[in-house]
């Protein structure tokens, strides 16, 4: 590992994230949303919002996965950052989370709820830390890791990309 990414990683405590990378949970509101005002689908009450670090390396990626809410991106320093975003209607998306505004980056991004989507660094030898917010707050019974072959069956249309960023 790179001495700069080894050294947020060390500092900010971060852990390995199971799609890949490595995160860190910095927010989760007090307040709490009941199971029965949330939309159907939840296992439970959630939390308002939660905010997380999440660090990726051009070594590495972030797996085709998928969670139950929104999911909003926002860019803090290093490579920009693509993200793939397949929508529950197989309409697959590019994304480039970054600040090189006349290129058509953005500094934030927002996954709608229900879409697959996995991420990429855009610099071969780099790193992108990113932060991600999510409301009704982040809880692991909300993801969903993609198997390559359901998600090919699903939207045969993008193989390619899918077979690209899924591990199993």
């Amino acid at each position: 590992m790179d001495k700069k990414v080894e050294k947020i990683v060390l500092k900010l405590d971060m852990k390995p994230h199971p799609e890949g990378g490595f995160y860190k949970e910095t927010y989760r509101s007090t307040g709490v949303i009941p199971k029965d005002t949330l939309e159907e689908g939840f296992s439970g009450d959630r939390n308002y919002c939660t905010g997380i670090y999440f660090l990726l390396t051009s070594k590495n990626f972030s797996a085709f996965h998928k969670i139950k809410q929104d999911e909003m991106w926002h860019y803090y320093v290093g490579s920009s950052l693509y993200v793939h975003v397949i929508t529950p209607n197989g309409k697959y998306t590019k994304y480039t989370v970054g600040m090189n505004l006349d290129e058509g980056e953005s500094p934030q991004l927002v996954v709608p709820a229900n879409s697959w989507f996995a991420s990429s660094v855009k610099d071969d030898e780099g790193y992108s830390f990113v932060g991600c917010t999510v409301s009704p707050g982040f809880d692991f019974e909300d993801f969903e890791l993609a198997q390559r072959s359901f998600l090919i069956n699903q939207y045969p249309d993008h193989l390619d990309i899918i077979s690209e960023y899924t591990r199993q």
